[in-house]
């Protein structure tokens, strides 16, 4: 009675795996794990292409972007380069540029 409750339970299944020959908490014999029976192509260190697609698309958007940067950078450039004109600094004076007098 008590092994049908311990299997059901599994109670004292982790002391009977330990005291077990060899006493390792291995897998137990006759127990399926996921990763049984799948077997996944990899190939070590070699390219393998994306699908056409997923190029497609990519290459799609990314030009989709694009056009939509230059279209907004023509048309309206002033969201780039700012709103107002840029100063000249040929006009600054010395004391605004920071240059101490020639006399000192």
């Amino acid at each position: 009675m008590a092994g049908p409750l311990c299997r059901a339970t599994g109670g004292l299944s982790l002391l009977r795996r330990l005291l077990r020959p060899g006493g390792k908490l291995g897998p137990r014999p006759g127990v399926r794990r996921a990763s049984e029976g799948v077997h996944v192509n990899t190939e070590y260190r070699q390219f393998v292409p994306p699908p056409r697609f997923a190029v497609v698309i990519g290459e799609a958007s990314s030009g989709l972007m694009w056009f939509w940067i230059l279209w907004r950078f023509w048309h309206d450039p002033d969201e780039v380069l700012g709103h107002f004109p840029f100063p000249d600094p040929s006009l600054w004076t010395d004391e605004e540029l920071g240059i101490p007098p020639d006399d000192e």
